[in-house]
């Protein structure tokens, strides 16, 4: 049996300074714009706000009277995803062609508009709205602004990952669901969250692609995984097992670093985002990334739970829970460090993983 299995690593990528940007957007409710643009590979944060209007330090309550749109400020790094990127994600999350709002929010403050900086973007912006209207899936033009980058206000606290936070996550669970936002997502792009447009011809050119090893990552049979996994981590991985309280060493590690999937090798979590519990399982307030892992029901136990697994290599690692750090954003994803292999950040860069020292 392989008690210690690990993907193989990777050649040692050129390690490339990120090229931090920032872009302004708006698409409705920034309650989830924000929330679709997080979880956007490339972007490192996004936060919800005001912008546009005539007044200084707007606010909930007066926004609108102010001439201030719902925007979203998005910071991201250049190298992984462009700002023409960012701008095909958010139009892809939104109904673009509305000229009143989104959805069930009405008015001027909650219409899309992009934002540009320069003669660069403003072209970018024209040149993507122009392309969409003729080989888009809407079968009318888009009502998107174009407009000069404004000041931007951050939004009060309240309205920051409103979607993550342990009471406020349900609440925006079923305004989004009743809004219709994803009914109209479906509709036009199916599940195409990706910052590409299907009518443009691909290419091979391997500068496009995604060459981490981890994404071409195929899962063995169950047959083979059972006969070669130490039987902890098969059981935890393929079985939906959890590891006993307190047995994983991982679970008291807490130096600089991220945690990878035992069989894939692909980032799930990092030390920036770990903290003590007290539960005996290794405890993180977030993933490294918001597309890292996957969300599922579970009601094995006559109550039901979210599982979270690995997104490609579709492991079980653990659940998610509410009683996290409230200023943390409140969410607790207690992992089994069966499912886990720890790289420090000494080693990062050489086993391929210098992308991803960022976010440590």
């Amino acid at each position: 049996m392989r008690g210690d299995t690990k993907p193989i690593s990777p050649t040692t990528p050129d390690i490339v300074a990120p090229n931090i940007q920032t872009a302004l957007v708006a698409g409705g409710c920034f309650w989830c714009v924000e929330a679709d643009l997080e979880k956007t590979p490339g972007v490192i944060s996004a936060v919800s706000g005001y912008a546009g209007g005539t007044t200084e330090n707007p606010t909930y309550d007066n926004y609108g009277s102010g001439g201030h749109r719902e925007v979203v400020e998005v910071t991201y790094d250049a190298n992984w995803i462009s700002f023409e990127e960012l701008l095909i994600v958010t139009m892809k999350t939104t109904d673009p062609t509305d000229d009143n709002g989104t959805f069930a929010d009405r008015g001027d403050k909650y219409s899309a508009a992009f934002y540009y900086e320069d003669d660069e973007q403003r072209a970018i912006i024209e040149n993507l709205i122009t392309e969409v209207n003729a080989n888009g899936p809407y079968g009318t033009s888009l009502a998107i602004d174009v407009e000069p980058r404004p000041q931007f206000w951050p939004a009060e606290d309240f309205h920051q990952d409103y979607y993550k936070g342990a009471l406020s996550q349900l609440k925006y669970k079923y305004y989004r669901n009743a809004s219709g936002r994803d009914d109209f997502i479906e509709e036009h792009w199916g599940d195409d969250k990706t910052p590409t447009l299907p009518w443009r011809t691909t290419t091979s050119d391997p500068a496009s692609m995604n060459t981490y090893p981890w994404s071409n990552y195929q899962k063995p049979d169950q047959d083979t995984l059972a006969a070669t996994l130490d039987s902890l981590i098969y059981k935890v991985t393929q079985r939906d097992g959890t590891e006993r309280a307190g047995s994983s060493p991982l679970d008291k590690i807490y130096e600089p670093g991220i945690y990878v999937d035992i069989l894939s090798g692909e980032p799930l979590f990092s030390s920036r985002d770990k903290f003590d519990s007290g539960t005996g399982w290794p405890s993180f307030v977030a993933p490294i990334t918001a597309n890292a892992v996957t969300e599922h029901e579970d009601r094995k136990l006559f109550v039901t739970r979210t599982e979270i697994r690995s997104a490609i290599a579709d492991n079980h690692l653990g659940h998610v829970f509410t009683d996290g750090p409230e200023d943390r954003g409140g969410l607790r994803y207690c992992m089994n460090g069966a499912a886990l292999r720890f790289v420090p950040e000494v080693e990062m860069a050489e086993a391929g993983y210098a992308d991803f020292i960022q976010f440590i």
